[in-house]
């Protein structure tokens, strides 16, 4: 049985599809500036801004989950909806939508064929919830 290290609808992400190497988060903050006479501007919070999240890692053709993992993702972002995005651990993180795939090939076989896949997969935060 394979261990999942992250589900983004119906795209697994694990050691023998697409094992992301790296996971980046970007959780920014909102502060609007409210200029004042005499004063510095002060800073008023209006809420959470959007959120990101970046997977990178590398896929090895030859190993188990062959060259169709990026089409894969792909064909997720092309639904253009928002997906359930849950963690190895069962943590679900909302619906998030795929802005971006990113692909570099190397180490060639004959025919083209590459050995190596680096990829990276920009999520954001769909924005339904707080």
């Amino acid at each position: 049985m394979t261990k999942i290290m992250m589900k983004l609808g119906q795209y697994k992400f694990s050691l023998s599809t697409a094992a992301y190497q790296e996971l980046k988060r970007n959780s920014p903050h909102r502060w609007a500036e409210q200029n004042r006479v005499g004063r510095r501007p002060a800073l008023q919070y209006t809420g959470p801004g959007k959120e990101t999240v970046e997977l990178s890692g590398d896929i090895y053709t030859t190993y188990k989950g062959g060259t169709g993992q990026l089409d894969a993702m792909r064909k997720e972002a092309s639904t253009g909806q928002p997906m359930i995005l849950v963690d190895g651990l069962g943590k679900i993180w909302g619906k998030w939508c795929i802005e971006e795939v990113q692909e570099t090939q190397t180490i060639f076989l004959q025919g083209g064929i590459p050995k190596k896949q680096t990829f990276n997969l920009r999520l954001s935060h769909y924005g339904e919830d707080k």
